[in-house]
């Protein structure tokens, strides 16, 4: 199993960035994913996924109108569209998955210590 995340980078305030995670081993439609973050000094935490099979999406707070998740099973791929972005989003951002569990789309995101797959971490800047 292996997940490759893209798509970090510099922006200013009020912009936008599109990440990409793709995975490779598995097929996508059957496990939820989702984007996680961690900003210095700061904990990681689940921003946003994508539930298995259909299984709805989860937003943290703090991105909920401004991010958008979305998954194009066919090419295993997931993407995390992020507009409206503020220095609060500054963090590395990371891909993650787990092994098929039956975990509702909101637990799997709050709870990123339980997932065993991740993605090298992808970096996004927000700064004038």
């Amino acid at each position: 199993v292996q997940l490759q995340a893209s798509g970090g980078g510099l922006v200013q305030p009020g912009g936008s960035l599109r990440l990409s995670c793709t995975v490779y081993g598995f097929t996508l439609e059957n496990h939820n994913i989702g984007w996680f973050r961690q900003a210095p000094g700061k904990e990681r935490e689940g921003v946003s996924c994508s539930g298995r099979y259909d299984g709805g999406t989860y937003y943290e707070d703090s991105v909920e109108g401004r991010f958008t998740i979305s998954r194009d099973n066919a090419k295993n791929t997931v993407y995390l569209q992020m507009d409206h972005l503020n220095a609060e989003d500054t963090a590395v951002y990371y891909c993650a998955t787990d092994d098929a569990l039956p975990l509702a789309v909101s637990t799997f995101c709050l709870n990123p210590h339980l997932l065993p797959h991740w993605g090298g971490g992808t970096l996004v800047t927000v700064s004038s």
